[in-house]
C-alpha cells in the first residue's frame, strides 16, 4: 500500500517517515582530494622516507645512536647509511609510483624492523618499564604502526589500479 507516496510493508495507513538531512554540497577541491587520496599518501609517504634516509646518510638522524644500540653486533659505521640508503630508494620509488608493491613490502619488513627497539632497548621505549608509558623515542617507533598501515593502503590502491 501507498500512503503520501510512502510504501508501507504492513499495509496500514501510518507509514513509516525517514527524515532526510541534506548533506552539505562538498567542493570540487574537497572531491578533487578524496579522489587522490592514496596517490597523496603514496607520495608524502616517499618524501618521508626520503627525508628519514637522507638524515642517516648524512650523520644528522637523531635516531642515529639508537639503531646503532638495536643492532650492535653490525657497525654504525655502515648500518645506518645504508638504511639511509635504502629509504631514500624506496622513498623516491614511492614518490615516482615505480614498483610500489615491492616497495611497500619492503618498506613494511623495514618498518616492523624497527620494533626490535622495544624489545632489545626497553629502557629507551618505556619509562619505568611500563609498556603504556612510552618515552620520545618509544613514540618514535610506535608511530611506524601508522606508516606500515599507509603501506598496506598504497599496495591495495596500487594493486587496484593497475589490477
Amino acid at each position: 500500500m501507498t500512503v503520501n507516496g510512502i510504501e508501507t510493508s504492513d499495509g496500514t495507513a501510518t507509514p513509516t517517515v525517514r527524515h532526510r538531512v541534506a548533506a552539505p554540497r562538498s567542493s570540487a577541491a574537497v572531491h578533487w582530494l578524496l579522489d587522490h587520496s592514496a596517490p597523496i599518501l603514496r607520495v608524502t609517504v616517499g618524501v618521508v622516507f626520503v627525508w628519514f634516509g637522507a638524515l642517516k646518510i648524512t650523520g644528522y638522524s637523531p635516531v642515529n645512536d639508537l639503531v646503532a644500540a638495536t643492532v650492535p653486533f653490525l657497525p654504525a659505521s655502515w648500518l645506518v647509511p645504508a638504511l639511509g640508503v635504502f629509504e631514500v630508494l624506496a622513498g623516491t620509488a614511492l614518490v615516482t609510483g615505480i614498483r610500489v608493491g615491492l616497495v611497500t613490502a619492503l618498506t613494511t619488513l623495514h618498518l616492523l624492523g624497527t620494533f626490535l627497539v622495544l624489545a632489545i632497548r626497553p629502557e629507551a621505549s618505556f619509562r619505568n618499564g611500563n609498556p603504556l608509558l612510552l618515552t620520545t623515542q618509544g613514540e618514535f617507533v610506535v608511530k611506524n604502526l601508522v606508516l606500515v598501515a599507509a603501506g598496506f593502503v598504497i599496495a591495495q590502491h596500487h594493486r587496484r589500479r593497475t589490477g
